[in-house]
């Protein structure tokens, strides 16, 4: 019976010391990367509410074992958490994605490292400090983006639709008048249908330039119907 007592006898005293501070700690930094996440999520971003409430849980759980191991074992405090910063830049480095000149995915992945960070504060009890850079973060990804986009100090990939006679005519003529503004099609698409052809394509430009195409685009008498889809911002 001994063995029982003592294990018991050890259960009880590691919940007496979790419950106040680890669990908090840990609760705080899931609520933390939940909220940065959701924001992600709504914006149908890759790492969305899962991916940054996980990371920022873990963050946070390995800084915990990582000043509690060393505790127990008399260790470096610091071994486990500093373990952290090379392995979120892996998985950083694995949502950067490049494609015909252009790097996508940059946002995402320092997005990642920050929320990493939060979590570790959280899980050092600097709530004041996660809370802080969560809010921070918030704001950036919020407004930051639109005044990039206002400003046009950022190219973004808008998408349009045109329609015409053949598809072979209209994708000359959108050549033709991409070429002009030395601008390439990206992400073609094509259907043809009872002698009406539909494309959608989309090119890289920054807002002044949109402005350009679409002028163009509503100029050429090929086109039946020109129609601007939308823009999503390369991160």
């Amino acid at each position: 019976m001994e063995p029982v007592r003592q294990i018991i006898h050890h259960l009880a005293g590691e919940l007496s010391d979790m419950i106040p501070t680890a669990i908090v700690r840990l609760v705080v930094a899931a609520v933390l990367g939940g909220v940065i996440g959701l924001e992600r999520e709504l914006r149908h971003k890759p790492a969305g509410l899962r991916t940054n409430m996980f990371i920022c849980f873990g963050a946070a759980l390995y800084t915990i074992l990582s000043d509690v191991l060393a505790g127990e074992h008399t260790g470096d405090h610091t071994r486990i958490a500093a373990q952290i910063i090379p392995g979120i830049g892996f998985i950083g480095a694995g949502s950067i994605l490049h494609a015909r000149g252009s790097v996508t995915g940059l946002t995402t992945a320092a997005t990642l490292f920050v929320v990493a960070s939060i979590g570790m504060a959280a899980g050092g009890g600097l709530y004041l400090t996660a809370a802080f850079a969560t809010g921070l973060i918030l704001i950036s990804l919020s407004f930051l983006g639109k005044a990039e986009r206002h400003v046009t100090l950022k190219e973004m990939l808008i998408a349009y639709e045109v329609t015409g006679p053949g598809v072979e005519a209209v994708l000359a003529e959108v050549n033709r008048l991409l070429q002009t503004q030395r601008k390439m099609l990206q992400d073609v698409h094509a259907a043809s249908s009872n002698g009406h052809s539909r494309l959608v394509f989309s090119v890289e430009a920054s807002q002044s330039e949109q402005k350009e195409i679409e002028i163009l685009l509503h100029e050429s008498s090929l086109f039946f119907s020109v129609k601007c889809l939308g823009a999503a911002e390369r991160e």
